[in-house]
């Protein structure tokens, strides 16, 4: 049934250097397992209520002058600079969890937004959005004839 001159017969030292770079490999995917990365910054909870889209970002510390805010057509854009925290004499850093320098995050909308009426507020740490769809592409009732 079988053709053993089908069947490739490997010594153990031809498939360890496969075996190494496999085990690379796995170590690369595993190492950052759970770490953000930096298109995750900022955290983002996006919902939607009467036709207006709402985004919170998880901001804490930020100067609202440090951030820039922008809308084209479907695409909301936030960029924000963290700066670095100055420490007296002798203070060093035991654990730093929090970002600093430049992020952006740009997040795409399931529709066209009025970038007139967008409004934003910031506010203990959380930057809202309100984003209203434009009027042309609400949903439009037909009526039968």
């Amino acid at each position: 049934m079988f053709n053993p001159g089908l069947w490739r017969v490997r010594r153990f030292s031809d498939v360890m250097p496969e075996i190494m770079h496999l085990q690379q490999e796995m170590n690369r995917l595993f190492s950052s397992a759970g770490q953000k990365t930096q298109q995750d910054y900022p955290a983002v909870n996006i919902w939607e209520k009467e036709g207006t889209s709402v985004v919170t970002a998880e901001l804490p510390g930020i100067d609202p002058e440090k951030m820039d805010i922008t809308v084209s057509g479907d695409v909301l854009s936030i960029a924000v600079t963290a700066l670095k925290e100055t420490f007296s004499k002798g203070e060093i850093y035991l654990r730093q969890e929090r970002g600093i320098g430049n992020f952006k995050r740009n997040i795409q909308l399931p529709y066209q937004v009025d970038a007139k009426a967008v409004e934003a507020k910031y506010e203990k740490g959380i930057l809202m959005i309100t984003l209203p769809r434009i009027k042309e592409d609400l949903p439009k009732k037909i009526k039968i004839k």
